[in-house]
Formats: C-alpha cells, structure tokens, sequence
C-alpha cells in the first residue's frame, strides 16, 4: 500500500498541503500519514520550569486531531489517515519517520508560521528538498489539486544515465495516467551533439511513456521554466537537486528561492 507523509506545522500553507495530499492519496488509493515535529527550545532556561513536555505538546495534539478529522471529512473517509507527534530536531525525524514507513512521497507547505512552538516550514522545506531521499512534494498555499495529467521534467540533458531517475519518473506518469513534459533548461542555441545524444539517451530511458521534450528559451531559464509550467497546466513540475543547475539557482538567489516558494505549480525533489 502506498503511503503520503504529509509534514505540517498547523500553519495556513501547511494546511493547504495537507488538503493537497489527501486529495492525491484519493487519486492514487494510497494512505495519509500526518507527522508533526515539535521542536523544544534550545536553551531550556527559555521554558517556565513549571511547564513539562505533555504540556507543551498540548496544542498540537488538539491541532493534529482537527486536521484529521478535517481530513477524514474531505475524503469521505475512504482513505486511511495516520498521524503521529515527535520531538526532536525536524528533519532528523522526517527522516527516522520515513525509513520506517517508506513513504511513496513526502508533502509539505512551502511557507510556515514564525512561531517558536512551529517548525518553520520555509527554511525546513528547503533543506529537506535538498537533503530527503524520499521524493518530496512542495505546496503553496494558492496550489489545488484537482488531477495531474502533465508532469514537468526540467532536465539540462547532462549525463542523464547518472542523474535521472527514470524508473521512478515512469512510475509516476503511470499511477496518475499523465503525460511527462521534459523541459531542456540548457541556453544551448547552436547544434550541440553532446546534447543531441543525451536527449537520445533520455528517449530511450523514458520509453515506455508518453513524452513530450520542449527547449525553454530565455535568459532567466529559472523564471522561463516557472512561466512555461504555470501556462501550459504543468501539475507538478520536477526537479533534480544532485543537478547544480537550476535546483542550486532555484534555492539560492532569492528573486528564485521566491519562485519556489510562492510558484502556483507545486515542485517535487526526486534523486538517483
């Protein structure tokens, strides 16, 4: 049984993701699970001696079970719904969690709340984009999900055979019916056989699959990827963040980390 993990914080954006997921849980008849880190202070002088863990976890029990039951509403209660509260630095447990139930991606809120009982889903999403071996699905609060039917693969056809990971790019299109859009982020415009016999290599690697391949051409290929996606009804757009081109550029240059952040399209993280 296929399983989303969906990390929340409680905040707007957190909550929006975990709408997303159960709606995609619904399409691909998979299992929620919702996890919560709670995050206690650094310096512990900082917390009133009279007030211990289970009471500091109070609130997001109360929040983590309303989500639930919101969450069970939404989909009927056709799908099941897990949830868990764990303490401890945020992506050491996302990483513990998802070793132990293998998820078949990982959802969270592109924007999260500034308060100290909160994760910070912004600095954490970031981090865990880069870092999470899981694939990893980032929402933004304007993101809904109705069905995804076009797939983004932005690509630098740059030793593909080492840096794309086909089987679980194929298994994607498959278990949602879609179509992949590959996207060449190269500002190649002359002739290039490097690049003519890695776009090869990546048609025979993605055979089995319907695949459309499109050259984005602009100066910014950053924002000329983010407007191709949201024009042409890209559900999810992929990334590669062992590719240093424009996953690092994405994540790094703020007029782009923005991009991320705040871009309509949701972006997935997916490793070889």
């Amino acid at each position: 049984m296929k399983t989303i993990l969906v990390a929340t914080d409680f905040s707007t954006a957190a909550a929006n993701a975990a709408h997303y997921a159960a709606e995609m849980a619904l399409a691909i008849n998979a299992d929620l699970f919702l996890l919560h880190v709670f995050q206690i202070p650094i310096n512990y002088l900082e917390v009133p001696a009279a007030l211990n863990e289970a009471q500091m976890t109070l609130d997001p029990e109360r929040s983590l079970a309303q989500l639930k039951e919101e969450l069970t509403t939404k989909t009927k209660n056709k799908i099941p719904i897990e949830s868990e509260i764990r303490t401890g630095i945020f992506f050491t447990e996302l990483n513990a969690v998802c070793e132990r139930i293998n998820p078949y991606a990982v959802v969270m809120g592109s924007q999260g709340t500034t308060a100290a009982t909160r994760l910070l889903l912004g600095g954490h999403t970031i981090y865990a984009l880069k870092n999470l071996m899981w694939p990893l699905i980032t929402v933004s609060p304007q993101a809904t999900f109705s069905s995804i039917k076009n797939i983004g693969l932005a690509c630098d056809f740059n030793k593909v055979t080492d840096t794309v990971p086909a089987d679980e790019i194929k298994k994607l299109v498959e278990d949602f019916h879609a179509k992949l859009h590959v996207l060449n982020t190269g500002r190649q415009r002359t002739y290039n056989p490097e690049i003519v016999f890695e776009s090869g290599t990546l048609r025979d690697l993605l055979k089995d699959i319907q695949a459309d391949y499109h050259f984005i051409p602009g100066d910014d290929k950053d924002q000329a990827i983010i407007d191709f996606a949201e024009k042409n009804h890209i559900d999810f757009l992929i990334v590669l963040p062992k590719r240093h081109g424009l996953f690092d550029k994405l994540v790094h240059k703020s007029h782009s980390k923005q991009l991320v952040l705040h871009s309509h399209v949701p972006v997935m993280a997916l490793h070889k």
